[in-house]
């Protein structure tokens, strides 16, 4: 270490990027610090992302299942079920607690040090934090990404609401209005669906999902308006005014025309995330952001200055937690000498609606246009467990390519799909063939069955269909 450094390793951020980058670092003998302005640790992931969304998810999915009589069938009758919502957000605030006093835990146990407070970069290898100027070998930018306001929209979290505020609402609204039908948008708008809001999804775009399989976001579509969802695409918001509690929304097709009113009493903003790096003093260590915000790395992380690196949703690539996870190991290799890579091309996605909605490597509409293809598909509907279950929904779908028949992308709609995709991503990672996974014997009656056999229907040879 040089010898007027205080740190071999300091990371800004400790989200899933930072916290997992200043571990990995800390474990190959760096000594290692991270910054973080937040009471506690794990980024917008733990705090006010995936894992309170997921408690609710996981919550309203049983509410529903209680009050809406589905377990009947199974011979179990609830009468009475009832929303104790202070008691959900209690358990969804215990299970953040747990996790990231987990985090703290680990920095202790792997002698990393917490820098509480913002850092702002003073020059190339020296932040300040707090008033103090600390001084590194290395620095990692991890500081994550942001809601993307609407322009000319306020967010007051009580009526209209950020993806935070709408994990925090103290009751269930009568009329949801949700701007933004992508993954945030979706997972959100059904929680407060399940527990018992009229909840209308309004995207600019002509189908909802962006970036997703073509044929997933179809089905997906039917689905959810099935369930209830009202559905508005290609259509624009053009204003929003709030007067007593409520609502007003102006609305007008995409690609204009004449403008409708509806009202809502609670509004999600949810039109993506943009990186945050505004108060780092980028300028100041020599760094400029692209015209995404975005800070450019090379393969290795590794920014147009030397010694300063950056993971996770401040550059390229998908704004998802275990990207960035993956992109803090491979940093904090990289620094330490070793080979850390990670593999952009195998990195699964997964929106946690009931169905699940997954994807991994390319979609159909992307796989046709760099050649030739076969594509398997496998309908849950036949298969055994999920028809058991009385949990019929969904697909499988492999992408193989028609020459070397190796697997380009799979997607899947299913209850369980955020779980199958797994194994998709790991042939993907081995480079396996649609043939490896249909001779590969999985079990049965598993729900992964479906994938063995839209991974056979490849070569049009599916068993039970």
């Amino acid at each position: 270490m040089m010898a007027d450094t205080d740190y071999d390793v300091l990371v800004i951020g400790a989200g899933p990027g930072g916290y997992v980058a200043a571990i990995r670092a800390a474990q190959l003998g760096l000594k290692t610090a991270c910054v973080e302005s937040r009471e506690t640790l794990g980024g917008t992931c733990l705090n006010v992302g995936c894992i309170p969304s997921k408690a609710l998810l996981h919550s309203s999915e049983l509410f529903e299942e209680a009050h809406s009589g589905a377990l009947a069938k199974f011979g179990i009758k609830i009468d009475g079920a009832s929303l104790d919502m202070d008691q959900m957000h209690a358990e969804k605030a215990l299970a953040v607690k747990e996790l990231t006093g987990g985090i703290a835990f680990l920095f202790k146990k792997n002698k990393v040090e917490w820098l509480k407070g913002q850092a702002a970069f003073v020059g190339a290898n020296s932040v300040t934090v707090d008033g103090k100027t600390v001084i590194a070998k290395n620095i990692v930018i991890a500081t994550g990404s942001s809601v993307t306001p609407l322009k000319g929209v306020e967010i007051d979290q009580k009526v209209v609401v950020d993806s935070t505020g709408a994990l925090a609402l103290p009751k269930v609204p009568e009329h949801m209005v949700v701007i933004g039908g992508g993954v945030i948008g979706l997972e959100l708008g059904s929680v407060w669906r399940r527990l018992g809001a009229k909840v209308t999804v309004v995207e600019f775009l002509d189908q909802i999902l962006p970036g997703f399989d073509g044929e997933v976001r179809k089905e997906c579509a039917k689905l959810f308006k099935k369930q209830g969802f009202e559905l508005m695409t290609s259509t624009k918001v053009t204003g929003l005014k709030v007067k007593g509690g409520k609502a007003t929304l102006t609305l007008e097709s995409a690609a204009g025309g004449s403008a409708t009113t509806i009202e809502a009493d609670a509004v999600l903003v949810s039109i993506g995330r943009r990186p945050n790096t505004d108060g780092l003093s980028l300028d100041k260590a020599g760094l400029a952001v692209n015209d995404r915000g975005q800070i450019e790395t090379d393969a290795r992380f590794q920014t147009s200055v030397p010694g300063i690196w950056a993971i996770g949703d401040v550059i390229p690539g998908p704004m998802l937690a275990h990207k960035a996870e993956d992109e803090g190991i491979a940093v904090a290799e990289n620094i330490a000498g070793l080979t850390g890579i990670v593999n952009h091309d195998v990195i699964p996605s997964v929106v946690y609606t009931m169905p699940e909605i997954a994807g991994v490597g390319l979609t159909e509409e992307q796989a046709k246009e760099k050649g030739t293809i076969k594509v398997g598909k496998f309908p849950m509907m036949a298969n055994s467990r999920a028809k058991t279950n009385r949990d019929t929904d969904g697909f499988v779908k492999v992408i193989a390519d028609a020459r070397t028949d190796r697997v380009l992308g799979v997607w899947i709609v299913a209850s369980l799909a955020g779980t199958m995709i797994a194994e998709a991503a790991l042939a993907m990672e081995f480079g396996a063939t649609s043939e490896d996974i249909a001779y590969t014997c999985h079990a049965h009656p598993t729900h992964s069955e479906a994938l063995k056999e839209a991974a056979m229907a490849v070569q049009g040879k599916p068993i039970h269909i």
